[in-house]
């Protein structure tokens, strides 16, 4: 008896401690607010535990904060970037950027399911980079990198037996992630074949959603990128009224400044670092690459398809490509504006009719700070769009989602009238 005591003493708070956090994780309570420090760096820090979670962009996009969709393009923290400009001239908007490299439609269809509340009756920007249209789409390592358990859990919560939720759950059930979970890719499978779950499996997910919504609140703000230095260091170098044609000289003149190491306009920091020791391997190197054949498309469609489902209204920006580089690379400019008609068409027939298509503007001194990324001058006719966009009232948008587009038909479709 007296062992047991002891053993008791020893061990007993260690299982009451256990006990209790295992009630609090499966609980449906929240835990602390989360403060406006914590929010203005999360959206800027294009952190993947942010992306992955819900709670920080839950807080923040029932404020003033917009979603912004992309991938590495967002990192480009120049002077005339969103986030400085909005924050520089007082918008009645705040960006919050969701994307980094390797992030794609199928990485923010699920980074949405976590939102979907706060996207409904809202706005959004999503911009596309056809660098995502290869023939197979998105990386699996790449998608894994970005997923959460978190996301499937809530998508599977309200799953129903329609084309895209089986879409969905057919091009997951590809990716490793789905194999994370015994229990989840059962449910995930039941989702891919028109199956309803168990009232066990409801059970499960309910209680599993409480726990890694409670992970969420704890641990997804830890170690937060804090980069608001960048854009106060941005807005020093703006004019204090917005005028396009100053803002326009401020651009010039720091695209002049940090492209003067490369004849092709890029970055003399991307060019030290990324293409100075085999650019001359790169020579047509691209001649063959097409963005017209991909699963991508159907992925992308599942991104559409969720807009339309919260009657979210959104802006699309079709980025375009370095020329000069473009022109070295043997990259076809015909193929390109192949792609931008192919993806016009999907977004326009669908009644997505904000679509804003730079892919001309390639050739302009200083529009990109690499090969593919938006630039100084880039970014601000980007902001002459957006801002009208997100400060003004918008029509209500009418949308006609077409399944057509999750077929294997659409996706190897090159030739649209």
């Amino acid at each position: 008896m007296n062992v047991f005591k002891k053993l008791f003493q020893i061990f007993g708070p260690i299982a009451l401690a256990a006990l209790i956090l295992f009630v609090f994780l499966i609980s449906p309570f929240g835990v602390k607010k989360i403060s406006q420090t914590t929010i203005q760096k999360a959206a800027l820090s294009q952190s993947p535990n942010i992306f992955k979670g819900s709670a920080v962009k839950e807080a923040a996009m029932s404020q003033n904060y917009v979603p912004f969709f992309g991938s590495s393009e967002l990192s480009r923290m120049d002077a005339l970037h969103p986030s400085v400009l909005a924050q520089k001239y007082q918008r009645n908007y705040r960006p919050f950027l969701l994307g980094s490299p390797g992030t794609q439609s199928l990485t923010h269809y699920w980074g949405m399911q976590g939102i979907s509340k706060q996207l409904t009756n809202k706005k959004a920007v999503f911009i596309i980079s056809p660098q995502w249209f290869v023939k197979k789409g998105i990386d699996p390592n790449a998608f894994s990198f970005y997923y959460s358990n978190l996301q499937t859990v809530e998508w599977l919560r309200h799953a129903r037996d329609t084309r895209m939720d089986r879409y969905a759950a057919s091009r997951l059930l590809n990716m490793p992630s789905a194999r994370s979970s015994e229990t989840l890719e059962r449910c995930i499978l039941r989702v891919a074949a028109g199956q309803k779950l168990t009232s066990n499996e409801k059970t499960y997910l309910d209680l599993k959603y409480n726990m890694l919504k409670h992970e969420d609140q704890m641990f997804s703000m830890l170690m937060l990128k804090d980069r608001r230095s960048l854009i106060e260091e941005g807005e020093k170098q703006l004019p204090d009224e917005y005028n396009v044609a100053k803002l326009s000289q401020v651009a010039e003149n720091l695209g002049h400044k940090n492209t003067t190491n490369n004849r092709f306009n890029v970055d003399n920091n991307f060019w030290n670092k990324r293409l100075k020791k085999n650019y001359q391997k790169l020579r047509n190197e691209q001649s063959n690459f097409s963005y017209l054949k991909s699963v991508e498309y159907s992925d992308f469609q599942l991104v559409l398809n969720q807009f339309a489902k919260q009657h979210t209204d959104v802006l699309f920006i079709i980025p375009p490509i370095n020329q000069k580089w473009a022109d070295y690379t043997g990259l076809s400019m015909n193929m390109i504006h192949q792609f931008n008609h192919k993806i016009k068409h999907q977004l326009n027939s669908q009644g997505f009719d904000n679509v804003v298509d730079l892919s001309d503007d390639g050739a302009s001194p200083y529009f990109m700070q690499d090969t593919i990324h938006l630039g100084w001058k880039g970014w601000l006719k980007v902001d002459q769009h957006v801002n009208p966009f997100l400060s003004q009232k918008q029509r209500t948008p009418v949308y006609k989602i077409n399944n057509y587009f999750y077929t294997k038909s659409w996706q190897q479709r090159e030739n649209i009238n």
